[in-house]
């Protein structure tokens, strides 16, 4: 159930017959961070073992407290929080903060030379979704679309679109973003990797 409390939402979840109440917010304070990095750690591609990342997903990209701060003085991302633990984020990235990462720099670039209803993507506002990821225990739950709902909430008066690029070998992870309301937009290559460029019309 989905209780609405201003900036942050309350939801009641009820797996296995146990209540869990999770909060979906944006991040306030370094704790927080803190919380996102180590649930990066543990569902980084690297550390998890083949089958899972086929099946449950993974994340690709590695960052540092600092850069997540940097992130949040950009915009703050959207987190859901049991407790006091991190248990799923979705990172909010502008384009002066994602220049200073080599990969997101890429993203960005490519995605300046696209066109969206005949208009290049370079001349919109848009904002781009760093990361995304659900705590094992916590998937299937809905947190995805909880967070995206949220993250377009907080965000779509200041912007028109938002864009990520999901790995071609991560089903799973595509499948949640079309949920939540992305379309295949192109795709791109990147270290010998394909993903696909997703876009979430928020005019629509």
């Amino acid at each position: 159930m989905l209780f609405s409390h201003g900036c942050f939402y309350v939801l009641n979840f009820m797996p296995n017959s146990q209540t869990v109440m999770i909060t979906v917010k944006r991040v306030t304070d370094h704790a927080e961070l803190e919380g996102i990095l180590q649930l990066q750690k543990e569902n980084l591609r690297k550390n998890i073992v083949p089958e899972e990342a086929l099946s449950q997903g993974f994340v690709t990209a590695e960052y540092t407290i600092g850069f997540l701060e940097q992130m949040h003085q950009g915009c703050p991302s959207v987190i859901a929080k049991d407790g006091d633990r991190v248990v799923g984020y979705a990172l909010a990235t502008i384009r002066e903060t994602g220049l200073a990462h080599d990969l997101l720099a890429d993203l960005f670039t490519c995605i300046d030379t696209k066109t969206y209803r005949q208009i290049l993507l370079k001349n919109t506002h848009y904002v781009v979704v760093g990361q995304l990821c659900v705590a094992k225990g916590y998937r299937g739950l809905g947190l995805v679309q909880q967070m995206y709902q949220h993250y377009k909430e907080c965000l779509s008066g200041e912007f028109d679109y938002c864009i990520t690029d999901v790995a071609q070998d991560n089903p799973r992870s595509l499948k949640a973003h079309i949920k939540s309301g992305f379309q295949v937009l192109d795709s791109l290559t990147y270290d010998g990797n394909g993903f696909d460029i997703v876009l979430w019309d928020w005019n629509t």
